[in-house]
Formats: structure tokens, sequence, C-alpha cells
């Protein structure tokens, strides 16, 4: 199943790079951003009407704050890394 999903994304992602210059997709641009606000509200009222998830929200928040600092963390040590390997100080 993820192969599947995984395929399709390559899929549209080559079709978008491939139709990227139609008027009809430059116009669909303005639509994602509200689309992708309603998605977040429709999971919003999902998460908020299950009961367990609810019950269990303080310790699912301290996993995602642990997570969310360690990506965070990591990818400024990465980007400290690239930065000094491979644009360091040219004198």
């Amino acid at each position: 199943m993820i192969y599947l999903l995984i395929g399709i994304m390559f899929a549209c992602t080559g079709a978008g790079y491939l139709l990227r210059r139609m008027r009809l997709l430059r116009r669909i641009n303005a639509l994602i951003l509200p689309t992708v606000c309603a998605q977040l509200f429709v999971m919003g009222i999902s998460v908020g009407s299950n009961g367990q998830i609810v019950k269990n929200l303080p310790t699912l928040g301290t996993q995602a704050l642990i997570l969310a600092v360690a990506g965070t963390l990591g990818s400024l040590v990465a980007a400290w890394c690239i930065s000094r390997f491979f644009f360091g100080n040219k004198k």
C-alpha cells in the first residue's frame, strides 16, 4: 500500500512539472491554501470528537513537543554542518 501511495506522489509530481506552464494550473494555486485550511478544520473536528485522543492529549502533546524540538535541533545542526563544510570561509 505504501508503495502505491509513493508511486502516486511521484506520478503527480511529474505531471505537475510537465504541465506547469498551463494557465489552469496557475489558477489552481489560489485554491491550495483554502483547501489545506478546510482539511485542517475537518481533522480538528475529527480529533476533538475522539474521546480517547482527548483523554491522552497531555501524553501526546509531550511526545509531539519532544519530536518538534528534536527535529528543529537536528535541522539546525545539519544546516550548520553544511554551511561550515561546503560553504566555509572564503578569504
